[in-house]
Protein backbone atom coordinates (compact mmCIF):
# COMPACT_ATOMS: atom_id res chain seq x y z
CA UNK A 1 0.00 0.00 0.00
CA UNK A 2 0.77 3.40 -0.25
CA UNK A 3 0.49 6.34 1.99
CA UNK A 4 1.10 9.80 1.37
CA UNK A 5 0.77 12.77 4.25
CA UNK A 6 0.64 16.30 3.42
CA UNK A 7 0.12 19.67 4.83
CA UNK A 8 -0.84 22.70 2.85
CA UNK A 9 -0.62 26.04 4.62
CA UNK A 10 -3.46 27.94 3.81
CA UNK A 11 -3.28 32.29 2.98
CA UNK A 12 -4.56 33.52 6.80
CA UNK A 13 -8.17 33.01 7.07
CA UNK A 14 -9.13 30.39 3.74
CA UNK A 15 -8.25 27.47 5.50
CA UNK A 16 -11.85 26.34 6.58
CA UNK A 17 -12.21 27.29 2.44
CA UNK A 18 -9.76 25.16 1.42
CA UNK A 19 -10.92 22.26 3.70
CA UNK A 20 -14.17 22.47 2.18
CA UNK A 21 -12.38 21.88 -1.49
CA UNK A 22 -10.27 19.10 0.06
CA UNK A 23 -13.63 16.98 1.12
CA UNK A 24 -15.37 17.68 -1.85
CA UNK A 25 -12.15 15.97 -3.08
CA UNK A 26 -12.14 12.99 -0.86
CA UNK A 27 -15.74 12.14 -1.98
CA UNK A 28 -14.89 12.02 -5.78
CA UNK A 29 -11.80 10.03 -5.19
CA UNK A 30 -13.56 7.79 -2.70
CA UNK A 31 -14.68 5.85 -5.20
CA UNK A 32 -11.69 5.70 -7.22
CA UNK A 33 -9.62 2.36 -7.65
CA UNK A 34 -7.28 1.51 -4.71
CA UNK A 35 -8.22 4.45 -2.51
CA UNK A 36 -8.55 3.06 1.50
CA UNK A 37 -8.02 6.39 2.99
CA UNK A 38 -8.30 9.82 2.30
CA UNK A 39 -8.63 11.81 5.75
CA UNK A 40 -8.46 16.25 5.71
CA UNK A 41 -7.50 16.99 9.56
CA UNK A 42 -7.08 20.35 11.25
CA UNK A 43 -4.47 21.66 13.87
CA UNK A 44 -6.09 24.14 16.67
CA UNK A 45 -2.28 25.67 17.38
CA UNK A 46 -1.79 26.16 13.25
CA UNK A 47 -4.98 27.63 12.43
CA UNK A 48 -3.79 27.71 8.66
CA UNK A 49 -2.64 24.32 8.28
CA UNK A 50 -4.83 21.93 6.55
CA UNK A 51 -3.26 18.15 6.50
CA UNK A 52 -3.77 15.36 4.36
CA UNK A 53 -3.27 11.71 4.40
CA UNK A 54 -4.09 9.21 2.10
CA UNK A 55 -4.05 5.50 2.16
CA UNK A 56 -3.83 3.79 -1.57
CA UNK A 57 -3.38 0.25 -2.70
CA UNK A 58 -0.89 1.70 -5.11
CA UNK A 59 1.00 4.79 -6.06
CA UNK A 60 -0.27 3.89 -9.58
CA UNK A 61 -3.92 4.12 -7.95
CA UNK A 62 -3.08 7.67 -6.14
CA UNK A 63 -1.59 8.86 -9.84
CA UNK A 64 -5.02 7.87 -12.15
CA UNK A 65 -7.11 9.44 -9.36
CA UNK A 66 -5.58 13.15 -10.04
CA UNK A 67 -6.83 12.63 -13.79
CA UNK A 68 -10.87 11.56 -12.41
CA UNK A 69 -13.30 13.90 -13.69
CA UNK A 70 -13.46 17.42 -11.22
CA UNK A 71 -10.14 16.43 -9.67
CA UNK A 72 -8.25 19.49 -11.70
CA UNK A 73 -10.98 21.51 -11.26
CA UNK A 74 -10.82 21.38 -7.42
CA UNK A 75 -7.14 21.76 -7.73
CA UNK A 76 -7.54 24.86 -9.74
CA UNK A 77 -9.70 26.01 -6.82
CA UNK A 78 -7.66 25.45 -4.35
CA UNK A 79 -4.20 26.68 -5.42
CA UNK A 80 -4.72 30.78 -5.18
CA UNK A 81 -6.02 29.50 -1.13
CA UNK A 82 -2.42 28.57 -0.59
CA UNK A 83 -0.14 30.41 0.59
CA UNK A 84 2.65 29.62 -1.26
CA UNK A 85 2.95 26.59 -3.26
CA UNK A 86 2.47 23.21 -1.64
CA UNK A 87 5.18 20.94 -0.44
CA UNK A 88 5.80 17.31 -2.16
CA UNK A 89 3.56 15.51 0.83
CA UNK A 90 5.40 12.83 2.64
CA UNK A 91 5.34 9.08 1.11
CA UNK A 92 5.21 6.11 3.18
CA UNK A 93 5.15 2.41 3.14
CA UNK A 94 2.22 1.20 4.76
CA UNK A 95 3.66 -1.82 6.85
CA UNK A 96 0.30 -2.85 9.35
CA UNK A 97 -2.27 -1.86 11.32
CA UNK A 98 -6.35 -0.83 11.12
CA UNK A 99 -7.66 0.96 8.54
CA UNK A 100 -11.64 0.77 7.79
Amino acid sequence: MYLLQGKMNAQTGKSNELSQILLEASKLVSTAKGCKLYLIAKDEHDTDAVYVTEIWESKEDHDHSLNMPGVRELIMRAMPLLNGQPTKGQELEVLGGFCP
